[in-house]
């Protein structure tokens, strides 16, 4: 079932949307949570969180892409999981990597109410960034610090070594601070 049809249920509000979203979008969205909390029975309650946010989202909002609409929903109840589980505990290494490597723009990007119009500008230079990196070397990128991949995984997937990975993430971060940085 496609993408347009699944969102026309959950205009009808009909129940079954729930159940072709699950079936067509488990694996992705599993993916997602567990790339950030590396248990299962989290990310399997993201999973369900993720379904009933969709459901109580559909309508009013309607999404373009399906796909990106539900990895957002699922990436961000996974962050708040994490947040909850990890309060007062020691950070997760995998995520502590993540926060180390991108330490660089907490100092230049803030999300407070006053800089509504800098956060704007900052979205601009994110996606001519984006647009700027070849293909690999986006995907690279974003399966790093959107999806949270594991350095390993990465490397496997485009078939080179893990340092070749780890430098072209300092390369692409190099360029987004100087971008940031104007």
């Amino acid at each position: 079932m496609d993408d347009h049809q699944i969102i026309d249920m959950y205009w009808n509000r009909k129940e079954q949307a729930i159940l072709e979203t699950e079936r067509k979008y488990t694996k992705f969205c599993f993916g997602i949570a567990w790339n950030i909390l590396f248990n299962k029975e989290d990310s399997e309650e993201c999973l369900n969180d993720t379904w009933l946010a969709a459901w109580n989202s559909i309508p009013p909002r309607k999404p373009n892409i399906l796909s990106a609409f539900l990895g957002r929903i699922t990436r961000n109840l996974a962050i708040d999981c994490f947040r909850k589980k990890g309060a007062g505990k020691r950070m997760d290494t995998h995520i502590a990597d993540i926060c180390q490597e991108v330490e660089g723009l907490g100092n230049i990007i803030s999300y407070t109410l006053d800089d509504y119009i800098r956060k704007k500008e900052i979205i601009q230079i994110l996606n001519d960034f984006l647009a700027m990196l070849s293909a690999r070397d986006r995907d690279i990128f974003i399966r790093r610090y959107w999806y949270m991949d594991n350095i390993r995984d990465i490397a496997k997937r485009h078939e080179c070594s893990e340092s070749k990975i780890k430098s072209i993430l300092f390369r692409s971060r190099k360029k987004l601070f100087s971008l940031l940085d104007e």
